[in-house]
């Protein structure tokens, strides 16, 4: 094998290697919303959102930019071989990070009342509270992640993220028990035992994310231990570096982050945004609260988890790219670049269409699996909004492109002209339509869309990039519509045979799993060589000759 598909191949692999960790943690993090949602209930599940999109938004203008940028400015400094300026970034990100991170804690806690009033759910303070140190572990944690990721090396960060994901499920699972308990009784006392179990229940499950948090700051301290030795040796072989200040490289890194902190600030603002426009609205239009608190609590605690799933492979993807595509733009290699914005695009596209037909197809028996709900509007939620995971799982992975060809600035103006857009969109689908929490949905959709235009459009005129439309969309869509059919007759014979929702699901998605697979080598839409980039590669390929769809003179 080349050189060049040998890098290809890592290129790929190092994403695949995140985008199975994040799925991992993905659906440890689906089943332990199962509990949770019993224990806090719809309401509880409103105040466990609402003090997580808060969080969010504190934590993406704070630090959730600073891996992205850390990973960038390590892999430019080590294609050059400067790893004494490698370590002074790295100190030099530790400093931001706890300034950063401190100080946007410290607010969340201190302001907890005002930002959950904001958004009209007040008793999401007490969660909120407990997420606020959230904040500071996670920017020291990105740090070590994003030095590792510029490193080409996505090991620490996808064992650290499964590892604080099983911690996270655990505990939200036993304190939000103990808490909804405790909530109870406080709120007899104070005469709405209700509203004050769920809110303390919903606490409990931010604990979770507390103790999560610093079990992964304790996994990558460990892993940096470790390899601190390897660091130093290499840094006494280091006769390239021009020494350069600390204030030089505390330059070098704001004016990377800030770009890249704007254009995650306003991609993941949209959803803050939508809950105020909504809220707001259906509170003017006559909606009762406990029925919007219930559409929200569906909406965000198990519409959104749902969606989410597939939508991190693209996220790992993204995060696997801006390295990788950095040290081949840093060198001038235009054809490097074109071949892997085309090699991720199309791994992801193989991923996010059969994603998107089965969760629309499988809609109301995947909530009644997971989350024992019966509820028809959970269901045509999921209907509604499959078509999110496509666009979302595109515009993420495009934002991670863009930024990786150095074209920081558009991500923030298209996702600033995307916010706009869709708020605007939002609100007719609200006043005049009066979709209520349908709207949010297709907002949400719409906003998606825009980006992956915005953004392919920007990929298109600065790299020249041009994907293999039939092999990319086409195919895939065609792959998918097929599965989709296979995977509605297989739960409907299995339900109605057998009477039995949860073995119907499970049946029809191994099913569809199956048949993708097959159709897809029927159609020639997947070669040999795009196997081998998948996990357990070569497994597939062995299993793909016994079944006579791969044949065996394309062995190179």
């Amino acid at each position: 094998m080349s050189q060049s598909k040998k890098s290809d191949t890592n290129f790929l692999m190092q994403g695949s290697i995140l985008a199975v960790a994040s799925i991992i943690s993905r659906i440890v993090g689906l089943l332990y919303r199962m509990p949770l949602k019993g224990i806090i209930g719809k309401v509880g599940n409103n105040y466990y959102g609402t003090a997580f999109e808060i969080y969010n938004i504190i934590l993406i203008i704070s630090s959730y930019s600073i891996p992205l940028a850390v990973s960038k400015l390590v892999a430019t400094r080590v294609s050059k071989g400067e790893y004494k300026n490698v370590y002074k970034i790295l100190k030099g990100s530790l400093i931001f990070a706890a300034v950063s991170g401190g100080t946007a804690s410290l607010v969340v806690y201190f302001g907890a009342d005002y930002f959950t009033a904001m958004l009209r759910t007040p008793m999401a303070a007490i969660a909120l509270r407990v997420l606020a140190p959230v904040i500071f572990l996670v920017a020291i944690v990105g740090v070590f992640r994003g030095f590792f990721q510029g490193l080409n090396t996505m090991m620490p960060t996808a064992f650290s993220q499964i590892a604080e994901q099983i911690v996270n499920a655990v505990v939200s699972i036993l304190a939000a028990y103990v808490l909804f308990g405790y909530g109870a009784k406080v709120g007899r006392v104070l005469g709405d035992s209700g509203d004050y179990a769920a809110a303390y229940g919903a606490a409990g499950g931010t604990m979770g994310t507390l103790m999560g948090s610093v079990t992964a700051l304790l996994f990558v301290l460990f892993i940096f231990a470790i390899y601190k030795r390897v660091l130093k040796r290499k840094i006494r072989r280091d006769k390239v570096s021009v020494d350069v200040s600390y204030g030089t490289v505390m330059w070098v890194l704001i004016s990377t982050i800030i770009p890249v902190l704007l254009s995650t600030t306003l991609y993941n603002i949209s959803s803050i945004v939508d809950q105020g426009i909504f809220k707001n609205l259906v509170y003017w239009q006559g909606y009762r609260h406990k029925l919007v608190s219930e559409w929200w609590g569906v909406y965000t605690g198990q519409y959104r988890v749902i969606i989410n799933v597939p939508i991190s492979i693209a996220g790992a993807m993204a995060s696997s790219s801006v390295p990788s595509l950095t040290k081949a733009y840093q060198m001038g290699d235009g054809e490097l670049v074109k071949k892997r914005i085309h090699s991720a695009t199309r791994f992801i596209m193989l991923i996010a269409f059969p994603c998107t037909v089965g969760i629309a197809v499988l809609a109301g028996p995947i909530q009644r699996l997971l989350f024992h709900d019966p509820d028809p509007v959970s269901a045509y939620m999921l209907i509604v909004g499959a078509i999110s995971v496509l666009f979302y799982s595109m515009s993420t992975l495009s934002n991670g492109l863009l930024q990786g060809i150095d074209k920081l600035k558009l991500p923030v103006r298209n996702a600033a002209i995307s916010l706009v857009l869709q708020a605007v969109f939002l609100v007719v689908l609200i006043v005049v339509f009066r979709l209520h929490i349908y709207a949010v949905v297709l907002a949400n959709a719409f906003y998606a869309f825009l980006m992956c235009v915005l953004n392919g459009w920007g990929i298109h005129k600065y790299s020249g990039t041009r994907q293999d439309v039939k092999k990319t969309y086409i195919l895939p869509g065609i792959a998918s519509l097929l599965m989709g059919a296979i995977v509605f007759g297989v739960y409907f014979l299995v339900e109605k045979t057998l009477g039995s929702n949860a073995l119907g699901t499970v049946v029809s998605i191994l099913s569809g799993m199956f048949s993708y697979f097959i159709i897809m080598l029927l159609i020639k839409g997947v070669t040999r060589e795009e196997l081998l980039r998948f996990p357990k590669g070569s497994l597939l390929i062995r299993f793909a000759e016994k079944l006579h769809l791969l044949p065996a003179e394309q062995e190179e």
